[in-house]
């Protein structure tokens, strides 16, 4: 049985930091946010080396990796790495798309945006950069979240360039790759407001709703969650990788105890980053950066950001996911299917279907769930299936839908048809059947089968006739039979 904490009495304290990729072109060049699976057409070989911040002194993590003497190699490709991922051209100015996103973002938190602010150079020599540092600009600040447990702060949000992906590390060298390096970040930081785990676990879903109703990016690996955390007498610890939000409050718990521990023993909690593992605990990386690693970036000019551009973001500013829900409730969708829908990332689609035929659960049925079933069922790839049955292609079945070319009943042969194969126009015939030998058809099956409920006999006919006959007649002729 795990340890009851009391959480308010050991003065815990936390904040989170949270990292979200933004789904735009890179930050300070014009290469496309693109991961590569393909060889690499060149490798580059460097070695980083610390320099002072804007303060003059050195940062302590800085040193700690600069004292390790590790070769870097940098893979890229050439048609899209450029000579600013390779730190050999000076950065173009910030992606207009990405500081739109950044601003909405900020403007959804309830954020005071920054009219001017400096392009900063965060030093990083750990490998993850070319350059050996990490471009960052301050957007906005001194905004809130609504919780359960009062307003968490939001205190800073920044836009910066996400790093490379590390291929293979070594004790005397590391291999990257280009691929990741300058897509945009927005990073989220709260005020250390958080009074439990369970409340930092809460904020940061509700953190997370927010960034993906925006043009985010989804998947593994395109959110970061960071969480800073303390108690009385012990460290601020940072722990790297919990956007894993089912061991999340484990690990959170689980650093309370290993601080509790320390201070019990007499030992010294020291500032540190830690790292989170599949079990819940954590282990060293790194000393606790701290504000030595910040310097101007000089190839930049200040970024301005006008009142005109926040009031035209304002007009575009996206829905958040809930007040979508509730839209889509209203349209008649099932709770299930709001959930498909918004996992999938399917809603535009969605709502153009919707213009055709305003009949929701079958949109998501027609779109999402029955070509799942069929690719499935014959072993078709995920994005084949998306392309045999795409969007274009389920409005046309639709359209036929809507001026009673098909029924409602036919439209999943139809996308079976259109999966195999078959040519669009040939997938929409279906023979018109003689209601006598129909009736008898169905005596048949009802007779091979006795004392089955009427349901379960409409499942065998509709498996029979595989979309020749609709649900609403093949109902009433199953009753007739019966009866």
């Amino acid at each position: 049985m795990s340890e009851e904490i009391d959480y308010k009495k050991l003065k815990f304290k936390a904040g989170l930091e949270i990292h979200q990729q933004l789904d735009t072109g890179k930050l300070f060049c014009r290469c496309p946010s693109v991961l590569r699976t393909d060889e690499p057409d060149f490798v580059v070989e460097r070695k980083l080396h610390a320099v002072p911040g804007e303060s003059g002194e050195v940062d302590v993590a800085a040193l700690y990796q600069a004292s390790l003497k590790k070769k870097f190699f940098y893979q890229g490709y050439n048609d899209t790495t450029c000579l600013i991922e390779l730190d050999e051209e000076p950065p173009k100015e910030i992606n207009p798309a990405a500081l739109e996103t950044a601003i909405q973002i900020a403007l959804h938190l309830n954020c005071k945006i920054q009219p001017t602010v400096q392009i900063m150079r965060k030093t990083v020599i750990d490998g993850s950069n070319t350059s050996g540092f990490q471009r960052t600009v301050l957007i906005a600040r001194d905004g809130f979240l609504e919780t359960s447990q009062g307003k968490v702060e939001i205190s800073y949000i920044y836009l910066e360039e996400d790093a490379a992906r590390i291929i293979e590390r070594e004790k005397d060298h590391e291999t990257y790759r280009l691929d990741r390096l300058g897509i945009p970040l927005v990073e989220v930081v709260t005020a250390p407001d958080l009074k439990s785990p369970e409340h930092a676990k809460e904020t940061a879903l509700k953190i997370g709703e927010i960034l993906r109703s925006c043009k985010v990016r989804r998947g593994i690996g395109t959110i970061r969650q960071d969480l800073n955390l303390s108690i009385e007498n012990g460290k601020r610890i940072e722990i790297k990788g919990m956007q894993d939000m089912k061991i999340f409050e484990k690990a959170a718990e689980n650093e309370v105890l290993r601080q509790k521990k320390l201070i019990a023993s007499g030992k010294e909690v020291e500032n540190e980053v830690r790292n989170v593992l599949p079990d819940a605990n954590t282990e060293y990386m790194r000393p606790l950066p701290g504000s030595s690693r910040m310097y101007p970036e000089t190839d930049l000019p200040l970024l301005k950001i006008s009142r005109q551009m926040i009031n035209d973001t304002k007009k575009t500013l996206p829905k958040l996911t809930a007040d979508i829900s509730e839209e889509l409730k209203q349209q008649g969708l099932s709770q299930e299917f709001i959930k498909i829908l918004l996992k999938e990332d399917r809603l535009e689609e969605y709502k153009e279907l919707y213009s055709i035929v305003s009949q929701a659960d079958l949109i998501v049925k027609t779109l999402i769930v029955w070509p799942k079933e069929i690719a499935k069922h014959n072993n078709i790839q995920k994005s084949e299936i998306k392309l045999l049955l795409n969007k274009d292609t389920i409005a046309e079945i639709f359209e036929s839908y809507k001026k009673e070319k098909i029924q409602e009943n036919q439209i999943q042969e139809v996308l079976k048809r259109i999966a195999s194969g078959i040519p669009f126009k040939e997938s929409l015939k279906f023979e018109s059947l003689d209601t006598n030998e129909t009736e008898e058809q169905i005596r048949k099956i009802i007779k091979s089968k006795p004392g089955l409920s009427q349901n379960a006999y409409m499942g065998l006919v509709m498996k029979e006739f595989k979309g020749k006959i609709d649900g609403k007649t093949a109902m009433e002729l199953i009753g007739k039979v019966l009866n």
